[in-house]
């Protein structure tokens, strides 16, 4: 059963495991009924852990650091987008830097990941001087709260788009601060058939 299935044993970091990640499997199980899936949400530590212990066979992920036993492609380029729950709140610019924040309620989020760092150095090298207002784990949880009112926030392009929760605005930050999206798998470890036809679907389903 499996082999005519294509078990395919994928994981994301939570970004991707609320919508990107279910999306591309309902697509690809349309087209391929049989296919069976293990989902697993991971922060990236787990992530090259579980494809390290053969756990996963395959992971989406922001940025990845380069590690031994791990290989990476890149699927896809985003970038970082201010997200305001109005806006008019900056009087209909079209672009913001650092500077148009100040003033503004922010939600901070913290530095852990690649992402996070990214963040937080380019922040740090525009001297940003930001009326932070709430600290949170997770973009999603940094969205919400724009979508309830309480500020404004910085987030990756995923988050931004995704329509889970409720419509924000999106506004480029300038000048562009911009990160990977990547398919990570064990280098040693050859796919299925059924997981290689995903993962370009997967890549398909990110770029779009």
């Amino acid at each position: 059963r499996d082999a005519s299935a294509g078990r395919i044993r994928v994981a994301g970091t939570p970004a991707f495991g609320l919508e990107i990640l279910p999306r591309a499997i309902a697509t690809f199980r349309a087209q391929h009924p049989d296919a069976i899936f293990e989902v697993e949400t991971l922060h990236l530590d787990e992530i090259r852990d579980a494809l390290l212990e053969s756990r996963i066979d395959v992971a989406l992920a922001f940025d990845p650091a380069k590690r031994p036993g791990i290989r990476r492609k890149r699927l896809a380029k985003a970038r970082f987008f201010v997200l305001a729950h109005d806006e008019a709140q900056f009087k209909g610019k079209k672009k913001l830097t650092v500077d148009d924040l100040s003033g503004h309620p922010f939600i901070g989020l913290n530095s852990r990941g690649p992402l996070g760092k990214a963040l937080s150095g380019y922040l740090e090298a525009a001297d940003a001087e930001l009326d932070v207002v709430a600290w949170t784990e997770t973009y999603h949880v940094a969205r919400a709260l724009v979508v309830a009112g309480t500020g404004i926030t910085i987030a990756d392009e995923i988050t931004a788009r995704s329509p889970i929760g409720g419509d924000v605005v999106m506004l480029p930050l300038e000048p562009a601060l911009t990160f990977d999206i990547s398919l990570m798998q064990r280098a040693e470890a050859p796919l299925s058939l059924g997981t290689r036809r995903f993962t370009k679907h997967l890549g398909e389903v990110v770029r779009r």
